[in-house]
């Protein structure tokens, strides 16, 4: 139907089914938010090519679904609402202004009040649609009795220039405005009496709002989603935390969290009282997930995984990192806190080999973080927990398995860390990660998980074994709105090699002062780097610096603690004295 002066009239004597429309919204405003309809209405607004703002409302009461498009009018007054099902039922009353999410406009409840005519304009263009056409915000959707309507609305659909966006404005008094309803019986088709009703956010069905928290996540660039009972969602954004809505109850976080724990897992929930995996989804993407228990109830920590695989260049990282990957067989160790990107570069390596080789790279991961599509390698992706049992009885087996490259996920433990380095120097390239502050602590933490008895072995094997240690950290950039990486680049040379099997790793920092010519890369020159070019600011590199002096030397071109070079204040009398022997030299080179 179509809304004329006389109210809404019908152009199409065919009737829609739910399943239909629910196709066509679909199409409109993506299958997450096309989801979360309820019988709390819901609006969004889309920009048409050509077509300007179109404000999509809808609401769904049993059977029957309505949904309404109307035309923006910029600077309009905001009144008009989706028509409900058309059982009689009470006016919802007025709720009050709030902000479902940052970054997001207010979502206000009015009194229900009745939209006013379309202007003749409109109404004109309405009537001159086609027997048989719909008219929808100047985009005319064609359809037959009894010919699927989906179709028809999905292709007017794709004429929305950009994904569909929260909106908490109601349609605009004098624009054109189509309603389609649907049910499951054809008698519904007949024009119910027409009343507003108040736009709000979807609130039941807590479990398609999980849907919605992470569609919001990934538009606002977070890295970090978690839902904690007693507060509201969080967002890690630019490394800081921003609350969104308002808390959430146990009730609601257990209705969110528990549904998508894998079966498998729900008995170590129980019993260790924290679980990963991975969550995949066609509309949102791929997270990380870790569900726990805490003292006031479960909590869920979301990371966002990338759609796209990332490179060195978009990372920030120094290109000659690539270059370790064209080595044939030994160890890339990858370290820094957790949360600052070490999957991230791990993803980047890989896909360097896997666009540029034709190895067979075999991964071990818990859980199985980003999916690498098929180039020119050959990649197999493990899973602790579903296709193999520990990352120690994976890598044991994996040397049967003929691979060229083997990624590790993290190496946690010491027979972990006793069958990587076993693989790297039976002929493999091995590349994994370790939470460790720098890179000459990475050595020394490989060396210190064995025996004393074993640790000289270790260190021959990391000496002739080591190709690469690179140690990163994750800060806000200049402007705030993103993070910047500093990294720490030490290569394996001879010169490391020596330190390593002498125990003389204490020696490493000076190596590095003078290993440029070597690749290695100080993490302060880093820091440094990022500070003069204007990506970070000093005081926040400064932060991350054990000397921040030298930092502040090296970016300023200052020696540190040197003495101000200004000349104290004389005083009055001195400054008289001054004068005066100026003025009589003066006077005598005159004479």
């Amino acid at each position: 139907m179509v809304r004329g002066a006389s109210g809404y009239e019908p152009v199409d004597p065919g009737a829609l089914s739910t399943d239909e429309l629910v196709k066509a919204l679909q199409a409109m405003v993506g299958m997450a938010r096309a989801s979360t309809v309820s019988e709390t209405p819901v609006q969004w607004s889309v920009n048409a090519t050509g077509l300007g703002s179109i404000n999509i409302a809808a609401v769904r009461r049993g059977e029957l679904m309505n949904v309404r498009l109307t035309r923006g009018t910029e600077g309009a007054a905001q009144t008009a609402a989706p028509a409900a099902a058309p059982a009689p039922a009470a006016p919802a009353p007025a709720a009050p202004t709030r902000t479902p999410y940052a970054g997001m406009p207010a979502v206000s409840a009015p009194a229900p009040t009745r939209a006013p005519a379309a202007s003749a304009p409109v109404e004109a263009a309405a009537r001159a649609a086609q027997p048989g056409g719909l008219s929808a915000g100047g985009a005319t959707v064609r359809g037959a009795p009894g010919a699927t309507a989906a179709s028809p609305l999905a292709g007017a659909a794709s004429a929305y220039g950009g994904a569909a966006t929260h909106a908490g404005a109601p349609a605009h008094p004098g624009a054109s405005a189509a309603h389609v309803s649907a049910a499951a019986h054809p008698a519904v088709s007949a024009n119910p009496p027409a009343r507003v009703i108040p736009i709000s956010r979807a609130t039941s069905a807590p479990g398609r709002d999980l849907t919605v928290l992470l569609e919001q996540a990934r538009s606002m660039q977070a890295s970090d989603l978690h839902l904690v009972a007693g507060r509201p969602p969080l967002l890690r954004i630019a490394g800081e935390l921003l609350p969104q809505d308002t808390p959430l109850s146990p009730e609601t976080v257990e209705r969110l969290l528990l549904p998508i724990i894998p079966e498998r897992l729900r008995p170590v929930l129980e019993k260790d009282g924290s679980v990963d995996f991975a969550l995949d989804s066609e509309d949102t993407g791929r997270f990380r997930v870790n569900v726990g228990r805490q003292r006031t109830g479960l909590k869920g920590v979301f990371r966002l995984i990338a759609r796209e695989i990332p490179t060195l260049e978009s990372l920030g990282l120094p290109p000659d990192i690539a270059k370790a990957t064209h080595h044939h067989q030994g160890l890339i160790v990858l370290t820094g806190p957790s949360g600052h990107g070490k999957t991230s570069t791990l993803a980047a390596l890989v896909d360097i080999i896997n666009r540029e080789t034709t190895h067979h790279v075999l991964t071990v991961e818990d859980p199985v973080e980003y999916v690498h599509p098929r180039k020119r390698a050959l990649i197999s992706q493990r899973e602790v927990g579903t296709a193999t049992r520990t990352f120690a009885s994976a890598l044991k087996g994996s040397l049967r398995e003929d691979p060229d490259v083997i990624v590790v996920g993290e190496l946690r433990d010491t027979e972990t860390v006793r069958m990587a380095l076993a693989a790297s120097e039976t002929g493999h390239l091995l590349i994994s990660t370790m939470n460790t502050p720098s890179a000459a602590k990475t050595i020394d933490r490989l060396i210190d998980l064995f025996p004393p008895g074993d640790q000289q072995q270790v260190r021959l094997s990391l000496s002739s074994g080591l190709r690469l240690i690179v140690s990163q950290r994750l800060m806000p950039s200049a402007d705030g709105k993103s993070m910047v990486a500093a990294a720490e680049v030490l290569t394996g040379s001879v010169a490391l090699g020596n330190l390593i099997r002498d125990n003389k790793t204490f020696q490493i920092p000076s190596l590095q002062q003078r290993g440029k010519s070597l690749g290695i890369i100080r993490f302060e020159d880093s820091l440094s780097e990022l500070a003069r070019s204007g990506r970070a600011t000093l005081e926040t590199v400064k932060g991350f610096a054990e000397n921040p002096d030298e930092i502040e030397a090296m970016v300023t071109g200052k020696r540190p603690g040197a003495a101000p070079t200004v000349a104290p204040p004389a005083s009055a009398q001195e400054g008289a004295r001054m004068l005066s022997k100026v003025g009589s030299l003066l006077g005598k080179k005159g004479a």
